[in-house]
């Protein structure tokens, strides 16, 4: 099985620890995951934008590692935009087990905020990703169309 490339979308004045947590995690032997990108702290611009939407066409999926000041990140509110727009699957992930952590604006009331260990991390990071990709019907189940 290839690793999933993900894109790791988190607050850089808060949590760049939790994201070095992330590229470390995803370093270990047997990972199924591959850091590929990241959010940047540059400012909220076009250019900035059109960055941002290219790194995230170029994932497989996005970790949104949310910590106890997410909500109020307004990059992490443009990377979801950009996510949602996109149509990436994405994973929200409790970054502080101590803490209260909060989504980030525009995230879905339906959108669950997993907890992090390396076991649940992979098991629902595949789960999203093949949810999100349409089943594929073998031609032996197809009718005809005649």
């Amino acid at each position: 099985m290839s690793s999933i490339q993900i894109f790791v979308s988190f607050d850089g004045d808060h949590d760049v620890d939790l994201r070095d947590q992330l590229v470390a995690e995803s370093a270990r032997p047997g990972s199924r995951f591959q850091f590929t990108d990241s959010s940047r702290g540059e400012a909220l611009t076009g250019a900035w934008t059109a960055s941002a939407r290219s790194r995230i066409r170029a994932v497989d999926e996005v970790l949104v590692v949310c910590g106890e000041y997410t909500d109020a990140s307004p990059r992490m509110a443009a990377e979801l935009r950009i996510i949602h727009e996109e149509g990436k699957p994405y994973l929200l992930l409790w970054g502080r087990r101590e803490r209260m952590c909060t989504k980030p604006e525009g995230a879905k009331s339906t959108d669950v905020m997993y907890s992090w260990t390396r076991e649940i991390l992979e098991r629902q990071m595949n789960e999203t990703l093949r949810i999100s990709k349409p089943p594929v019907v073998p031609e032996s189940c197809k009718r005809s169309k005649s």
